[in-house]
């Protein structure tokens, strides 16, 4: 039956594309829950579950490293029995992407249902290769808010024909099995967010959960896959591809000093058995935004995201300290900062470089707030490429720093020692405004001051540049150096900020 109301729905779609020319409107979902008692990992963290503590609580793990991210993701995958359900802004077909996906596809073919929820901007033509996927009865893909012409300069017209809708991007990133265990947080699916790259790696952070948060993560999935701008792969017009490499011809991730990635079952439940017996038993709660707005045209109110976190900073009374990749706020977000601050709370903040990020564009609209920030009385640093925090998450030289470049996709919070926040919510504009977006939140002391000290640990002169405002200029320091522009960066990237922060589009980056 499920199968039958699938084609039904698909076959109205196809029907409403042939009429008007391109992708129909919207989609309405039919769809059956899927149910079933118990499962080998909703036992172990069962068993892992400490007797004192409440009913309710969820245990949280800090995913520091890509291993550990990686291996953790696979041995999850490789743990399922019933359903795999994931959520990406971007899943990259590089070696981790691909063999992650090979591994899903082998879960798939001992009958585990899978399915995943992408974002339409980072697609890149791969139509083909999802639909491929697709075709395996146990797997199905949807695309969020795809644009509806599908190549070339004519999709970036019709991109901007629709600017209101097509602008507004999912930006979550859930990985849930077996409605036991969840990871979440701010890595999309590639080489650079596993410490993989031989072009760029990211200092990042993900959270694998279990118990009673679980849930509300669930319950995020199923809101986004069954909402009207969730669109079967099968709609975007791709074919089969029949060149797609079989699992002897996929490369398995490997590391220099790590241990090898889990692979079968029994190695995956021991790994996670082993990570279990670090997790802190909390109480946590999963903030996500609504699908779709109820006003596709309004950009000017904060998403519900961005107000969970306001309300929470408003609740400090030592300090705030943020890591985001992209940092941005406007002159009403940095009044209330500068309120904030004069009441005797410390905001300190970390973000790229220029020499860090990867993408000019973002941080020329930081580069354009940077001076109001330290006026408001944020404490500014950013990201030395050359980090000493490379090494200690890759374990790996040849992997950083000057092979490789290195930069922060991190987006976290910390409020006085008691309270934090792991997510996908950079704190710029685009995730106030615009993008979906989704935050654990973490009301736990013991947490909050280990997620604190380590990112105090990015702030030391070794990791970043401080900087200071000098008789109204700009300084970047470390230790008894000074600059008095971005350091570790040529003239024309420098050019191509200033630019960029002339053109009103700061809400766009």
């Amino acid at each position: 039956m499920p199968n039958l109301k699938r084609s039904a729905v698909i076959a109205l779609a196809v029907i409403s594309l042939a009429s008007c020319g391109s992708l129909p409107e919207q989609v309405v979902h039919s769809n059956e829950p899927v149910t079933f008692t118990s499962s080998t990992l909703s036992q172990l963290s069962a068993q892992s579950e400490p007797s004192e503590v409440a009913a309710d609580s969820s245990s949280v793990v800090l995913q520091e490293s890509g291993w550990d991210a990686l291996a953790q993701r696979l041995a999850l995958v490789e743990s399922a029995e019933h359903t795999i359900d994931i959520q990406y802004y971007i899943w990259n077909s590089d070696i981790s992407g691909l063999y992650l996906a090979n591994r899903l596809y082998a879960a798939a073919d001992r009958g585990v249902k899978v399915r995943v929820m992408l974002d339409d901007i980072n697609l890149n033509e791969r139509e083909d290769l999802l639909t491929a996927l697709n075709a395996h009865p146990n797997i199905e893909i949807r695309v969020f808010n795809p644009i509806p012409t599908r190549r070339g300069v004519t999709k970036w017209l019709n991109f901007l024909g629709d600017f209101s809708r097509l602008n507004r991007r999912m930006h979550n990133k859930s990985f849930t099995v077996d409605g036991a265990f969840s990871i979440v947080g701010g890595r999309n699916i590639g080489d650079e967010y596993f410490d993989l790259s031989e072009q760029i790696n990211f200092k990042d952070r993900d959270v694998l959960v279990s118990g009673e948060v679980v849930t509300e993560i669930q319950s995020g999935f199923v809101d986004y896959w069954n909402s009207r701008w969730a669109y079967p792969v099968e709609l975007l017009g791709g074919e089969v591809d029949t060149s797609l490499p079989t699992s002897d011809q996929i490369t398995k991730p490997s590391y220099a000093n790590y241990p090898l990635l889990p692979d079968n079952k029994a190695d995956s439940v021991q790994l996670l058995t082993r990570v279990m017996e670090e997790a802190h038993w909390v109480d946590a709660n999963y903030i996500y935004d609504d699908p779709i707005p109820q006003e596709v045209s309004d950009t000017d109110t904060p998403k519900r995201t961005a107000q969970y976190l306001s309300k929470l900073v408003d609740t400090a009374t030592d300090s705030v300290i943020m890591e985001s990749a992209y940092l941005v706020f406007d002159d009403s977000q940095l009044e209330e900062w500068q309120k904030l601050e004069q009441t005797g709370v410390n905001v300190k903040a970390l973000t790229n470089s220029m020499a860090s990020n990867d993408l000019v564009t973002n941080h020329s609209a930081y580069a354009g707030r940077r001076q109001d920030m330290l006026e408001h009385g944020i404490d500014l640093y950013e990201l030395k490429p050359d980090s000493e925090l490379c090494v200690e998450s890759t374990k790996d030289s040849n992997k950083c720093a000057p092979s490789v470049a290195y930069g922060l996709h991190t987006k976290s919070l910390v409020i006085d020692d008691r309270i934090a926040s792991i997510g996908s919510f950079n704190f710029n504009l685009r995730s106030t405004y615009l993008n979906t977006e989704s935050i654990l939140v973490i009301n736990d002391q013991e947490v909050a001051t280990m997620l604190n000290d380590k990112m105090e640990q990015t702030f030391v002169e070794e990791n970043s540049w401080h900087l200071e405002l000098k008789d109204g200029d700009v300084y970047w320091l470390s230790g008894d150096s000074e600059w008095d522009k971005e350091p570790e960066t040529g003239k024309w990237r420098r050019m191509q900020s200033g630019f960029l922060q002339l053109l009103p589009i700061e809400k766009y980056l």
